[in-house]
């Protein structure tokens, strides 16, 4: 006897595996960030460690305005939901203004960081410095991929693959920037209480 899947149970299984592989990505993810701030905490021992450096202003502004690209994420993904695409499409619009506001407040903040008189890399450098640069350019690195995936959602929803019946990629993409918003968050307020 043979079984077949119906549609919806195999769209179930494909967004479970999905899913799944998102998880498994976000974990190495979250290991490889855990050792960089290990060795950060290591390092901070160092005689050449910098004790009263202060992150940047434009730092705090971009903090708050990936929580707003989560925010904007979360809503998008509950208004295809409701098969509200205008909404959809202005949520998803913000989303990817707000990712790039965030990375342009990024370049701004190392820009405050030299203009502080410290540098990341040659003479003017400090280990301080070189591992604010590190931590900030690898998440920097995993959140173009998200404005990437951004992009793809972005374009999917114009081509109206979504609707209240399929979210996957909305859910997927929401998913992966949640977790972007929250490792931004901790690398902040490890930056900022491990000084």
């Amino acid at each position: 006897m043979e079984m077949t899947m119906t549609t919806g149970e195999e769209q179930l299984r494909k967004a479970k595996s999905a899913k799944l592989i998102l998880l498994f990505a976000m974990v190495s993810m979250t290991m490889m960030f855990a050792g960089l701030t290990s060795a950060f905490v290591v390092s901070k021992s160092r005689a050449d460690w910098l004790k009263n450096f202060e992150l940047p202003t434009a730092f705090y502004y971009s903090t708050a305005v990936i929580i707003g690209c989560s925010v904007t994420f979360y809503l998008a993904k509950k208004a295809i939901q409701k098969d509200n695409r205008s909404a959809t499409t202005a949520l998803l619009l913000g989303t990817l203004a707000l990712g790039i506001l965030f990375v342009v407040l990024q370049f701004v903040g190392f820009g405050q960081i030299v203009e502080s008189g410290y540098y990341f890399t040659g003479e003017g450098s400090s280990i301080t410095t070189t591992f604010l640069y590190v931590v900030t350019v690898t998440h920097l690195l995993h959140l173009a991929g998200g404005l990437i995936s951004l992009l793809i959602i972005i374009y999917n929803h114009f081509k109206q693959k979504y609707n209240s019946t399929q979210t996957l990629g909305i859910e997927l993409g929401a998913m992966y920037w949640h977790f972007l918003d929250l490792l931004w968050v901790y690398l902040f307020l490890f930056l900022y209480f491990f000084k």
